[in-house]
């Protein structure tokens, strides 16, 4: 997971893996992120993932939710034809 802090640097804040990425798993994990320090958060960019919206809004209630704009293409991109893409 990678934080861009108010001053624009990034800041790897950890790397974890899990069985699966359940609202429980993102729960914890942001949990832990919480207890570590991070108290602020102003935005989150998400892939989509089932339950990572929910995991959010408990520990961070106050952040957006902005899914990636990368997988936004990708999602859009399901409804063109292959000779409009």
């Amino acid at each position: 997971m990678l934080g861009i802090t108010i001053d624009g640097k990034k800041e790897i804040l950890g790397i974890w893996i899990g069985e699966n990425e359940t609202s429980k798993y993102w729960l914890t994990l942001l949990n832990e992120l919480k207890n570590r320090g991070v108290k602020d958060v102003l935005i989150f960019a998400i892939d989509g993932l089932n339950g990572f919206n929910q995991a959010i809004e408990a520990v961070y209630p106050k952040a957006e939710i902005q899914r990636c704009i990368v997988h936004q293409i990708r999602s859009s991109l399901r409804y063109v034809s292959w000779k409009d893409r």
